[in-house]
């Protein structure tokens, strides 16, 4: 379990951990409706949902990148 001293301290480790949909769009170098599809079957799961705007472990989605580079090379 995690332990933070301050507010600060949360919201610095949340902004290196967690990134919204725009910021996936980014690191995937997708469009919106490419992570819905992610999200739809399965590839990346949302932390957060707000109908809108999802938020993601950045793990996950650098995850899903090495996964779709690594798919990418073999063709």
């Amino acid at each position: 379990m995690y332990t933070f001293e301050s507010k600060e301290e949360l919201t610095a480790w949340l902004a290196q951990e967690v990134v919204t949909t725009s910021e996936a769009m980014e690191i995937l170098d997708c469009k919106r409706q490419n992570i819905h599809g992610f999200v739809k079957n399965g590839k990346l799961t949302p932390i957060k949902d707000s109908g809108k705007d999802r938020l993601f472990w950045r793990a996950d989605v650098l995850q899903r990148k090495e996964e779709a580079s690594k798919y990418n090379r073999k063709k």
